[in-house]
């Protein structure tokens, strides 16, 4: 097992908020030690005045981050803050942040704005989802 602690940004719409908890729930019991870098539920950041600042809140949450994970749902493709998660992680830090997609199981459709900018897409699987986490982020 791997002492490294990985920095995750796990990007998510809080009305399909019972996928975000899934994952958390199935990172837990993987073994591979994480620090979760979403924003909370209840965090300040949604309550922004404005598109912007909610845009630069986003970007100081995904900065520290090693990586951004996007849950590949459908959803994702109309979501406008996806498409900024998108872009921020590879865009606006000297070093892009990889992006790694996970399909849910039985998932019979997905976003393809999400699978076409990731650098890794994996089905929803502990060792799998442990696995491309360790490669993009080098063990």
């Amino acid at each position: 097992m791997s002492s490294k602690t990985y920095n995750l940004f796990i990007s998510h719409s809080w009305t399909y908020s019972d996928s975000y908890n899934r994952l958390i729930k199935l990172l837990d019991n993987s073994g591979i030690p994480y620090k979760n870098y979403s924003v909370p539920k209840d965090d300040p950041i949604h309550n922004a005045d404005n598109d912007d600042e909610l845009y630069e809140a986003i970007k100081n949450q995904i900065a520290p981050s090693s990586i951004v994970i996007i849950l590949a749902g459908v959803y994702a493709t109309y979501s406008k803050w996806i498409n900024h998660e998108i872009n921020i992680a590879k865009n606006e830090f000297s070093t892009k942040k990889p992006i790694l997609a996970i399909e849910e199981w039985a998932s019979e459709k997905t976003s393809k704005v999400v699978k076409d900018n990731a650098d890794k897409v994996v089905k929803w699987q502990s060792s799998s989802i442990k696995a491309a986490i360790e490669e993009l982020c080098g063990k």
